[in-house]
């Protein structure tokens, strides 16, 4: 019969709210992690994928120097080789050109965990008006 009175006390209401209380602390914690662990995945990936374009306009910038130190030698012999020459030396630096334009486009488009700080000052501010 004590552990009865003791189950229904005042004390009993003070713990639930508080169970409650950091239940839901708890929930909206996970959920801030879960979603920066998301951010970062996508991140990761945006990351590899700029590296990717780098080499790759590396790789074309190369080419197209070694291109261009051919057609500086070849530049004394006959005609239709030096156009070869040239056309493949343009059409390299055009490659490395847009390759180059499109990571620095991705990089400036890139933003780290910015739904995260977003989700995070709403519930700063949230929290600072109660």
């Amino acid at each position: 019969m004590a552990d009865s009175q003791h189950n229904r006390g005042p004390a009993k209401g003070v713990i639930d709210i508080g169970q409650r209380i950091v239940t839901t602390m708890v929930g909206i914690v996970e959920t801030r992690v879960r979603l920066a662990v998301v951010e970062l995945e996508a991140e990761k990936a945006n990351l590899v994928q700029m590296i990717l374009m780098i080499g790759l306009t590396m790789l074309f910038s190369a080419f197209g120097l070694m291109c261009l130190m051919v057609l500086i030698i070849w530049a004394v012999d006959a005609q239709y080789r030096l156009m070869a020459m040239a056309i493949t030396t343009g059409v390299l630096f055009l490659l490395a050109l847009i390759c180059g334009l499109s990571v620095l486009a991705k990089s400036r488009r890139s933003t780290l965990l910015s739904a995260t700080r977003k989700e995070l000052a709403n519930d700063r501010k949230l929290l600072e008006d109660d």
